[in-house]
């Protein structure tokens, strides 16, 4: 049976998520047009005519990467729930310890940003809309009375900031920090931007303890009165 003949849209689709994969295989450094075709098998000048460059190809991979995950933010923080509930899912998804994928893609792109002009606004432009997003639904929380927060976007700022160092800890240096204890370091990061603790954030119950009953005052005994001494006969009563 021969190939199925794809739309441009659906080709161009097909190209960015094989060079993707092979990203995460190999790296960008060592990525090749040769790679990207043979995973297809397709030929090297088919992925050219619609990718004229090396660059091009993954410039476009990252971005199509970028909107897959904006997409998902989307739909988390649109759910008709609280802002906390919509928050807290959002960043426990983007957070190293949840169901996002890609933290080694990202984490290689964002190197390969640093000289490369056109991934480099890719990630900005990612970081840049995943902060607005996270600060709308901030500004959402504080307007009903659910959240104390004087900065949204600072806010947004700062936990992308923590989750995104968190990620490289994580992903680079395995075992330095434990998924439990990232996760409780996330709803405690969580929970100082929005003036909750952190048993507010969570939504695992506490743990189950016996509850340390009040002890029990110490009853007052009452103070029996002193009896009377006699009065001999022929006397007059005490004074």
């Amino acid at each position: 049976m021969g190939r199925v003949r794809l739309s441009v849209a659906q080709r161009r689709e097909e190209l960015l998520r094989a060079a993707l994969e092979q990203i995460s295989a190999r790296g960008v450094a060592a990525l090749r047009i040769a790679d990207v075709a043979a995973a297809l098998g397709v030929s090297n000048a088919l992925v050219l005519y619609h990718f004229s460059t090396k660059e091009k190809l993954v410039a476009a991979a990252f971005a199509h990467a970028a909107q897959d995950d904006l997409a998902h933010l989307r739909k988390l923080l649109g759910r008709r729930t609280s802002a906390l509930r919509r928050l807290r899912a959002a960043v426990r998804w983007y957070a190293p310890t949840g169901q996002a994928k890609g933290w080694r893609l990202w984490i290689e792109g964002w190197a390969v940003a640093l000289r490369e002009p056109a991934l480099r606004d890719v990630a900005r432009d990612l970081d840049r809309q995943w902060k607005a997003e996270i600060a709308g639904v901030i500004a959402e929380g504080v307007a009903a009375g659910e959240f104390r927060c004087a900065d949204p976007d600072g806010a947004a700022l700062r936990l992308t900031a923590f989750l995104d160092g968190l990620a490289v800890q994580l992903t680079s240096y395995a075992g330095t920090v434990s998924r439990a204890r990232a996760r409780e370091w996330t709803d405690e990061a969580l929970g100082r931007e929005l003036g909750l603790d952190r048993e507010a954030v969570s939504d695992r119950p506490a743990p189950r303890g016996r509850p340390e009953s009040p002890r029990p005052a110490r009853p007052v005994r009452p103070e029996s009165p002193q009896p009377a001494p006699p009065v001999r006969p022929g006397s007059s009563a005490p004074r």
